[in-house]
């Protein structure tokens, strides 16, 4: 695997992982429709970092590894904004169960600021 990446695909698990940055971290995607398009069938695992030395795409059988863009499965964003309407969902439920006892809707919007309404990596 390639090292120095910013997202890591692990199809099998339906897992991708944000490695660095504001909200880093890993979030199982269930979406059945999004892991199996054919496009993906012979895909082990992707590392995608910032340039075409740093990436990598492994598959299942004995085809080479290759990089992302030599792949030819489109681009990155079609898996991190999976992750990043995951990343919301958190932040959102973070957001909805934060609460003070006798605090009102101004309160906690003071405290903790508006509600997130949107994430993007």
């Amino acid at each position: 695997m390639a090292s120095n990446v910013n997202w890591t695909v692990v199809f099998d698990d339906k897992m991708i992982i944000k490695q660095s940055g504001n909200g880093a971290g890993s979030y199982i995607v269930n979406d059945d429709a999004f892991w199996s398009d054919s496009k993906f069938s012979n895909i082990w695992a992707i590392q995608y970092g910032n340039s075409i030395t740093s990436d990598e795409v492994e598959y299942r059988d004995t085809t080479p590894h290759s990089s992302f863009a030599d792949a030819n499965i489109g681009d990155i964003s079609q898996f991190s904004s999976k992750w990043d309407s995951v990343h919301l969902i958190e932040l959102q439920s973070g957001w909805d169960n934060d609460n003070v006892d006798g605090e009102t809707d101004a309160e906690k919007i003071t405290r903790l600021g508006a509600r997130p309404t949107s994430y993007s990596s």
